[in-house]
């Protein structure tokens, strides 16, 4: 399905709302192998640990990996050189290290870009969004309006995310660990070192290995026995709500550009890998289901493959024209000024506090 004016049939306002794809995995294990979630900090009422709704039945759902993680590990791949002639390639050097906006939590809205050489052209680029033209941000950070943005420190611009994808694991047993060390040598015992005289000795000697450590009942994983099941949605109805002003035509060009990277996005295949005791595969006993969701409730088969995806997203980017890329610096000063919120233009609240962000980086 290489023809681009079948792909730009989604950008019709009688087109499909969205485009769904859902797929079931498994560990590389099996089926029934043991799986590790994600892991959260304690907070408001959670108690920390592995993300498990249970409902009055007993039936659970864990989540394996969140929309803001998927998004994460999606959005840097266009760095690759298959991708990186869709989209400027923006990094901010700060002391030694230099990082890539695709990479930065908070995407163009990030302290790290914000506080950069970038900080005028980004502000001016949110207050366009505001007058309803993307086209000035899809110059710097189209992948911003692809993954979402939330200018949260500054103009409060904020775009939805037109990709969301998530990864749940479905009635899960969770299990549990324990392990001990043990140190090369007695080193007490052999007067090797001495016997500590104090708690501070003694979780150093702990601390630099030089003592048994037992370390017992904590996060084992999970047996999923209702199966793994990564859904992700490109939201075509929430594309279509991006404009460059009353210009209809660059409007157009705009939404092609954008949907081209989403698409490109949306077919790439992810890594297996999300972290240690977390590698998935697919389920060769489940077919993967990709469709077109219609507003009507109607869902047909999508054909597109993610040759066609980019090249679509290729035509679309040139004549779109991409942005400049370039590597610009870290400002120590503007970070400074930035910390006592100088040079906001947002409306700050009654007590003159900020808002949170609504998601970072996982």
């Amino acid at each position: 399905m290489a023809d681009p004016t079948k792909i730009d049939a989604f950008l019709s306002h009688d087109g499909p709302a969205a485009l769904v794809l859902r797929e079931w995995l498994m560990p590389v294990e099996g089926a029934d192998g043991v799986v590790f979630p994600a892991t959260y900090a304690a907070g408001d009422g959670f108690p920390g640990g592995y993300n498990i709704d249970t409902d009055p039945t007993g039936k659970n759902v864990a989540l394996i990996d969140s929309v803001g993680s998927q998004a994460n590990r999606i959005e840097p791949i266009f760095k690759e050189e298959k991708y990186r002639h869709l989209v400027p390639q923006v990094v901010v050097t700060a002391g030694e290290k230099e990082v890539s906006i695709l990479e930065a939590g908070h995407r163009a809205g990030d302290a790290l870009v914000r506080c950069s050489s970038l900080q005028e052209t980004l502000q001016a680029a949110f207050k366009s969004v505001l007058r309803g033209d993307a086209t000035p941000l899809a110059k710097i950070a189209p992948t911003s309006l692809v993954f979402g943005v939330w200018d949260s420190r500054d103009t409060q611009a904020k775009l939805p995310r037109v990709i969301a994808s998530s990864i749940r694991a479905f009635n899960v047993r969770p299990l549990h660990r324990s392990a001990q060390f043990n140190p090369a040598a007695e080193y007490v015992n052999e007067k090797l070192l001495d016997e500590p005289s104090d708690k501070a000795t003694k979780d150093a000697y702990s601390e630099r290995g030089f003592v048994h450590v037992p370390a017992t009942w904590s996060h084992g994983g999970v047996i999923a026995d209702g199966g793994i099941r990564r859904d992700a949605t490109l939201g075509l109805a929430a594309l279509r709500l991006l404009h460059a002003g009353k210009d209809e035509k660059q409007t157009l060009a705009l939404r092609r550009y954008i949907l081209g990277l989403a698409l490109v996005a949306f077919t790439h295949n992810p890594s297996g890998y999300l972290r240690q005791g977390c590698l998935l595969v697919q389920n060769p006993d489940q077919p993967r289901e990709f469709v077109e969701v219609h507003p009507d409730g109607t869902r047909t088969p999508c054909k597109i493959t993610h040759d066609d995806a980019v090249k679509f997203a290729t035509e679309a980017a040139k004549a779109f024209g991409v942005g400049e890329s370039k590597t610009v610096p870290f400002d120590k000063e503007k970070a400074k000024k930035d910390v006592k919120g100088e040079g906001d233009t947002k409306t700050k609240g009654k007590k003159g506090g900020k808002r949170a962000d609504a998601e970072g980086k996982e």
